[in-house]
């Protein structure tokens, strides 16, 4: 992927050297089915900015966004991050990298066969930092929380409230609503510092019973 993380150092999608160095050891051509490999070939997977399909309507984020909504959250060593919709597991295992051995990724996702692949797929690189859920991501994790930093792969049409409550003082929440991705940070328990960044599609988040409540 060395080629498109490349160019997107030169558009100023990527900035932090650890998330560079994130982006060029953890590629995205290890979490997409191995009919798109054989069809599309790994070089087209790693170097194509732009979404791919991965079944049940779903798809695995172009790696823009990825990069784009990876420097809004600014992952530290050591942070525990809550990882909503994780799919095939590219941007958890970006995140286990860069949380490191100290921290450690909770991922969650709503179909079964997706939290399989994405789960087999982060095994192959080792990590013991993290840990895969299947359930509705749309209620957090409660167990587990508060948490240093979450982000959503689908979009909301509304932040639920779950989220704010299991975000740690001064932590960061990185979601999509309707078309734009918003960054929250949380100053007290009930006060967010907030911006919206537009212009981007996602598919929806899904939540028990496959309704939006």
């Amino acid at each position: 992927m060395s080629e498109l993380t490349n160019h997107l150092i030169k558009e100023k999608y990527l900035k932090s050297p650890r998330i560079i160095d994130a982006f060029r050891k953890i590629k995205r051509a290890g979490f997409v089915p191995q009919k798109i490999i054989r069809a599309q070939g790994e070089d087209f997977v790693n170097q194509y900015n732009a979404p791919l399909s991965i079944g049940y309507g779903q798809t695995i984020s172009q790696p823009l966004t990825v990069a784009f909504m990876l420097e809004l959250l600014q992952p530290e060593s050591g942070d525990k991050i809550l990882d909503i919709g994780s799919g095939t597991g590219w941007q958890t295992a970006l995140l286990c990298q860069l949380v490191g051995p100290d921290g450690f990724v909770w991922a969650i996702e709503r179909i079964p066969e997706l939290k399989s692949f994405g789960q087999a797929n982060v095994k192959k690189y080792g990590f013991n930092n993290v840990e895969f859920i299947y359930g509705d991501g749309s209620k957090g994790l409660s167990a587990q929380a508060p948490f240093d930093k979450i982000i959503v792969a689908a979009s909301a049409q509304e932040i639920p409230l779950a989220w704010k409550e299991q975000l740690k003082i001064n932590g960061r929440l990185v979601v999509p609503v309707k078309s734009s991705i918003w960054l929250l940070k949380k100053k007290v328990p009930t006060s967010f510092e907030q911006k919206e960044y537009p212009g981007f599609v996602f598919v929806p988040l899904i939540r028990e019973n496959h309704e939006d409540k």
